[in-house]
């Protein structure tokens, strides 16, 4: 089985600590639902800084990323899956889905 890293951008949390909840409980049931999936739930993650020849800026880059996960699956189209089961969809967000390569 191939590893994946799934890379969220955007989304966010509701202000309400009862949305909040909310929306934790909604991420928490579809990492349950694919646990054997999951090598690494990972985390969210804070404002990126982006290193490049021009120094480094604090913007986190034109789609600054907001947490990855680490997930094994067959194949592309299966990570795929997995990945449009993710409720940061339901935040705005998205999800970048790439098969880690193997050194």
């Amino acid at each position: 089985m191939a590893q994946f890293i799934f890379v969220y951008h955007g989304g966010g949390m509701p202000d309400n600590p009862a949305d909040a909840e909310k929306e934790m409980a909604k991420w928490g049931a579809w990492m349950e639902a694919e646990a054997s999936s999951f090598v690494n739930p990972g985390a969210p993650v804070g404002m990126p800084k982006t290193i490049s020849s021009d120094g480094i800026a604090d913007n986190g880059g034109s789609n600054p990323i907001s947490g990855f996960s680490i997930v094994e699956a067959a194949d592309m189209g299966a990570a795929c899956k997995i990945a449009q089961g993710c409720p940061i969809s339901g935040t705005g967000g998205s999800v970048e889905v790439a098969e880690m390569m193997k050194m």
